[in-house]
């Protein structure tokens, strides 16, 4: 991370392991000013005059300024940005300090110049990157983008469902880290919730300042894959603890285009005995062949659980975007994964996850969530699905508890956000958190779909036995 109070111009290096860049600037009583991201054969600009902002590109892409005419009218600007999340380039702007990023200008090199997009994704033009400004700032911090939204939060575990523990007392989340832009703009982040900062004098907690004591950012992750050279954001995945060493299952959205005729969407795992949860690491990753009940166009959402037979893993499976459904594969090792159960007739259901239950007591029911005909004393799992509003009647806007077969069991007692969702529950001293997100959209009209979310914890008690 790079701050400085820069003179009237400044070049400074900037190497990135990935290509997710940002420079941002206070600027002085609105005055014009000039922010680059520079790597060897292109150029990116962000430039703002004192009335309007716009994105200039050079180089291999020949002179090229991109403008929009109703956003790109700033009459006074607090504070300029220039963004490359992996293949979108962005302009943004504050009307205050610390108030909200406006997209001012926007475009992926992917959809207009595709062999800007390709180099930007190789180790030499990341590694040759340097960071610049041209005009009056108060302060220039440079580094990798953060985030807009913030969704698809998923308890980081150990191998057998346990909430991961290093003594701190902290819970540890991944989500993902949303762009100014759609799918491919976004990337996996890492985050520590510490739930004693949470309101105690509330049931429903939302945990809306990401920069707030209750939420603390502590690592980004990014994916080169087996058959690809570039480095990829992608996202919407689980980390756990195996043994001495991490895994991070994610799904490929990272270079997702809907409008391809081949899209298509896969799962990803890595193993590394890196240290996930803090810093910036790339992680080799190889395709986790995951089976589906019938025709496909992609899988997500994975979740991973080691039991005493092998291995679980939960997801979602689209006969066609954006239609998809809950599966769960099992198998004695992750390489010899086969189709367990699926639900085609759930229709809008994501994030699949797998809830390691304590044993069943004596005198309790040991149905409850696991498998019928658990003994007492066995671990339990129980399956969970959030159910969009775009589903069929009856399977709405609701979390759905299922077994093992995804037949269901009942449905949480929680309040259902906007958009779909995870339910991604905790247990906590003699309660539960339910930590998730919402679609509060972030940036404007020019990022438009893909920046969301706003992070949700409600609280909620275990019934009396």
């Amino acid at each position: 991370m790079l701050r400085a109070r820069p003179g009237r111009s400044s070049v400074t290096a900037l190497p990135r392991p990935a290509p997710y860049a940002a420079v941002r600037a206070e600027l002085v009583d609105s005055a014009p000013l000039t922010l680059t991201l520079t790597g060897r054969g292109l150029l990116l600009r962000a430039v703002y005059d004192g009335e309007h902002c716009r994105l200039e590109l050079d180089g291999m892409t020949g002179p090229v300024v991109l403008r929009s005419r109703r956003a790109g009218r700033v009459e006074a600007a607090a504070s300029l940005a220039l963004c490359l999340t992996g293949t979108h380039v962005s302009v943004l702007t504050q009307d205050h300090p610390g108030g909200p990023w406006t997209g001012r200008a926007r475009t992926d090199l992917a959809g207009t110049h595709p062999a800007a997009a390709r180099l930007v994704r190789t180790a030499a033009w990341l590694e040759d990157l340097q960071v610049g400004h041209d005009g009056r700032a108060l302060s220039l911090v440079a580094g990798g983008f953060g985030q807009l939204g913030l969704r698809d939060l998923r308890l980081v575990t150990h191998a057998d469902g346990r909430p991961y523990d290093d003594g701190t007392g902290l819970l540890r989340f991944l989500a993902t880290s949303a762009g100014p832009g759609p799918f491919g703009s976004g990337h996996t982040s890492v985050w520590a919730l510490d739930p004693s900062a949470l309101d105690q004098s509330t049931r429903d907690h939302s945990a809306r300042d990401h920069d707030g004591e209750a939420l603390v950012h502590t690592a980004d992750l990014y994916v080169r894959r087996l058959d690809s050279r570039g480095v990829q954001g992608d996202h919407a995945g689980h980390l756990l603890r195996d043994d001495d060493a991490w895994l991070l299952a994610t799904s490929t959205w990272g270079d997702f285009d809907p409008d391809r005729d081949d899209a298509a969407v896969a799962v990803t795992l890595a193993a590394t005995g890196a240290d996930l949860l803090t810093g910036v690491h790339v992680v080799a990753a190889e395709p986790l062949p995951l089976p589906v009940d019938g025709p496909s166009v992609g899988v997500w959402d994975p979740h991973l659980l080691r039991t005493d037979d092998g291995w679980l893993v939960g997801y979602v499976s689209a006969s066609r975007f954006f239609r998809f459904h809950p599966v769960l594969a099992e198998g004695p090792d992750l390489d010899t994964l086969r189709l367990r159960a699926a639900d085609p007739g759930r229709r809008a259901s994501e994030g699949t996850t797998l809830l390691a239950l304590p044993p069943a007591a004596p005198d309790e029911d040991p149905r409850g969530g696991g498998e019928p005909g658990d003994a007492a004393g066995s671990p339990r799992t129980t399956v969970l699905v959030s159910d969009g509003r775009d589903g069929p009647r009856g399977l709405r806007g609701q979390w759905a508890v299922l077994d093992l077969d995804l037949r269901p069991r009942g449905v949480l007692a929680a309040a259902y956000p906007s958009n779909i969702p995870w339910p991604t529950l905790v247990p906590h001293g003699d309660d539960w958190l339910l930590v998730t997100f919402d679609d509060t959209r972030h940036g404007g009209r020019v990022c438009g779909y893909g920046t969301h979310g706003d992070v949700v914890v409600m609280r909620g008690s275990r019934p009396a036995s």
